[in-house]
């Protein structure tokens, strides 16, 4: 990457981090491009250059976020596969549980993506990176789905009831302990988890 490619990233990750910043302690409503750009130390237009409005960047850190979340637990199961044998839905409820963990240890980070996070907002997550560093994670996916025995009608809908069902059940388990603890939790939503999965199951590929 020459000089200038790497002052635009820097520019750029400097305006991302920034708004995170503001987004998580005074909140997206009370959050200006003035703010974002007076703290990350550039020029207002230099914020255009880049992002369309608040709610671009918004989205654009929604993505990147949630791609940092799905790098991390992605990088621990291809670990994890080299000392034993996952199946589909043992990868799925892995990378669920890594990623709730992380969003366990940071709850506003927490709070951020599930206030924000629409179900199109989440499949530009699974599919745009923001940089190199991002993964997609509907290549991760589609390659899970191809490495299983069986096969599986509507897979984008299963996800899509996956994703709600622990984005809906875990917000209020991490932050109020509300219906109960996050890990009093976890066996009832795995096994509604795998039940989902099931439910998808078309037939054997033998």
């Amino acid at each position: 990457m020459g000089k200038l490619e790497t002052n635009k990233q820097l520019k750029e990750n400097s305006l991302l981090n920034t708004a995170f910043e503001f987004f998580t302690t005074k909140g997206f409503s009370k959050t200006s491009i003035s703010d974002i750009v007076c703290q990350a130390g550039v020029a207002k237009g230099t914020f255009y250059l880049y992002f369309k409005d608040k709610y671009d960047i918004r989205n654009r850190l929604i993505c990147h976020k949630s791609s940092q979340l799905f790098r991390t637990a992605v990088q621990e199961l291809n670990l994890e596969e080299k000392l034993h044998e996952f199946s589909f839905e043992d990868k799925i409820i892995y990378i669920i549980d890594n990623i709730i963990n992380q969003l366990n240890a940071n709850q506003a980070l927490m709070t951020f993506i599930s206030k924000n996070l629409s179900w199109g907002v989440f499949k530009n997550a699974l599919t745009a990176p923001i940089n190199d560093r991002d993964i997609n994670f509907s290549d991760v996916y589609h390659q899970m789905l191809n490495d299983s025995p069986y096969h599986f009608r509507e897979p984008e809908i299963m996800l899509f009831l996956i994703v709600e069902l622990v984005s809906g059940a875990c917000y209020s388990s991490i932050l109020y302990q509300e219906p109960c603890t996050l890990e009093q939790l976890k066996p009832s939503l795995y096994s509604s988890i795998r039940m989902i999965i099931q439910s998808h199951r078309a037939g054997s590929k033998i």
